[in-house]
């Protein structure tokens, strides 16, 4: 697998637990000192114990200065795309620029339609993805107006607005073929998580992405490839990927940004352990960063 040559980058995963809430803001906060680049929010609407996660990731802007956050990933069953596209704006207007759009064809749908949500299968789903990439795409594209008649969303002579700061990065996580394809050819990332895609399944996932890209006339390593991971910083032995001390942590990641094809690492601590997470900001991160600019130089 190629190195893309992107820069390196490392967030955090919390858990939008509404019991937690100052926990939840410690993360952040510590994410933002001491150097994390992202903040990832789950978006599961129909969880009881969440809290609603665009209501979440306003509030975690407004309480840091310098990390970006996104949702990992907005549920598009419930969140239709053209006001998802104009919070989006609006979050990244209202924080500078530090908001991108991690967006989802859905999951659960027995919750999904408990909440009033449309049942969709595989195909429809993965349709309905592609039809809201092109309507989030229109509502950011500064046209006085702009229309769409999709199957499943419809845009009747909208005006777009407000634009965003900057150029939101829309990310998929999506693991099929055909959507592969489809990010190749019309998304800035992909977000898979190491639960699902584990670091042997990414080759050929990363091919699929990369031949479409190319076929679209466009650089694959314009891709940023995010990865959620789950493990933990121990001071002992290894006892499995990511379970194991700092050293072993620097190893595998900096495989798998040289190898693996991956550049951003999004860590999900167990029990969303500051100690954890803030021994992945101040002791993993740098050191992989330090080890991948070694390695690319040499």
């Amino acid at each position: 697998m190629p190195d893309y040559g992107r820069p390196v980058r490392f967030g955090v995963f919390p858990t939008p637990d509404a019991d937690r809430v100052d926990d939840i803001l410690a993360i952040a906060t510590a994410a933002d000192r001491d150097g994390l680049d992202l903040v990832g929010i789950q978006d599961h609407p129909y969880q009881r114990r969440h809290l609603d996660a665009w209501a979440l990731m306003a509030t975690v802007l407004a309480r840091t200065d310098r990390v970006r956050v996104f949702p990992d990933v907005a549920n598009l069953p419930l969140r239709d795309p053209a006001v998802m596209a104009k919070t989006a704006a609006s979050l990244d207007v209202l924080s500078g620029g530090r908001f991108e759009l991690g967006l989802g064809a859905g999951a659960f749908w027995d919750a999904i339609t408990a909440m009033g949500g449309p049942r969709r299968s595989a195909r429809d789903a993965a349709d309905a993805l592609v039809e809201a990439i092109e309507i989030i795409r229109l509502m950011w594209s500064g046209e006085r107006s702009v229309r769409f008649d999709g199957a499943h969303y419809r845009l009747s002579g909208v005006r777009p607005g407000p634009a965003p700061a900057h150029d939101i990065g829309l990310w998929l996580g999506v693991t099929g073929p055909r959507m592969l394809g489809v990010l190749g050819r019309a998304a800035d990332g992909w977000i898979p998580s190491s639960s699902y895609v584990p670091p042997e399944s990414l080759a050929e996932k990363h091919a699929r992405i990369d031949d479409a890209a190319r076929q679209a006339g466009r650089d694959p390593a314009d891709i940023q490839r995010v990865y959620n991971v789950f493990g933990s910083i121990t001071g002992g032995a290894t006892s499995g990927f990511l379970t194991g001390p700092v050293d072993q942590w620097v190893d595998e990641l900096t495989e798998l940004v040289l190898d693996g094809g991956m550049d951003t690492f999004v860590f999900g601590a167990a029990d969303d352990d500051l100690g954890q997470i803030r021994r992945f900001a101040c002791d993993v991160a740098p050191a992989v960063r330090d080890a991948v600019a070694r390695e690319r130089r040499s």
